[in-house]
C-alpha cells in the first residue's frame, strides 16, 4: 500500500513540475507579445487607414469612371502608391510573424496558442497581398486606357470592382496580439506582476 501511495505522490510531483514549466513558458511568451503589442497596434492603424482609403478610392472611380488624360495617370499613380503601402504593411506583419515563430516554445498548449496567432496573421498578409496584386493590375489598366484611342472614359479596370467587393465588409484590423495575451492570461492565471517581474514567474 505504501508503494502505491508513493507512486501517486511521485506522479503528482512530476505533473506539478511540468505545469510549472508550462506556465513559465506561457509567461515568457506573454511578455514577448506584450512588448510587441504597441508596434502591432501601429501596424493595425496603418492597415485600417490604407484599406479605408483604398475602399473610398474604389468607390469614387466606380461612381465617376476612370477619367481622361491626367486623371488616368493620376489614378495609375494612386494605385501604385496604395499597392506599395499594402506591401509595406504585409512586410511588417511578416516580420512580426517570423519573430513569434522563432520563439523557442516547447509546451504543446503554448505552441497551439502561437500557431493560431500565426495563422491569423498569415490570413491578414494574404488579404493584403491580394489587395496589392489588384492595385498593381488596376495601375497597368489605367495606363493602357491612357494609350488607347478606343477608350471613351466611361469604364474602369475590372479589378476595381474586385477590390471594392473585397473591402466592402472591412471594419478594421483585429487586435490579434491582444486576444492572444488575454487567452494566455486566462489559461495560465497570469497577473500583471508576473509580466513586470525581472524573470518569468513560476
Amino acid at each position: 500500500m505504501k508503494i502505491r501511495y508513493g507512486c501517486i505522490l511521485a506522479a503528482a510531483l512530476v505533473w506539478t513540475g511540468c505545469g510549472r514549466a508550462e506556465r513559465k513558458e506561457a509567461v515568457t511568451f506573454c511578455k514577448v507579445l506584450t512588448q510587441k503589442h504597441a508596434d502591432f497596434a501601429a501596424t493595425n492603424a496603418l492597415e485600417k487607414d490604407l484599406l479605408g482609403s483604398t475602399r473610398s478610392w474604389c468607390e469614387s472611380i466606380i461612381a465617376a469612371g476612370s477619367g481622361h488624360g491626367k486623371d488616368l495617370s493620376g489614378n495609375a499613380d494612386s494605385a501604385k502608391e496604395l499597392a506599395q503601402s499594402a506591401s509595406l504593411v504585409s512586410r511588417q506583419l511578416g516580420h512580426l510573424r517570423q519573430s513569434l515563430y522563432d520563439q523557442p516554445l516547447r509546451k504543446e498548449n503554448v505552441q497551439a496558442i502561437r500557431a493560431k496567432l500565426l495563422s491569423q496573421i498569415q490570413k491578414r498578409q494574404t488579404m493584403l497581398q491580394d489587395v496589392r496584386v489588384a492595385l498593381e493590375g488596376a495601375a497597368a489598366n489605367f495606363l493602357e486606357f491612357e494609350q488607347s484611342r478606343a477608350y471613351t472614359g466611361d469604364t474602369y479596370p475590372a479589378g476595381i470592382d474586385k477590390l471594392n467587393s473585397m473591402l466592402g465588409g472591412y471594419t478594421g484590423a483585429e487586435d490579434l496580439l491582444g486576444k492572444a495575451i488575454a487567452e494566455l492570461k486566462a489559461t495560465y492565471k497570469i497577473q500583471e506582476a508576473d509580466l513586470s517581474s525581472g524573470g518569468p514567474a513560476t
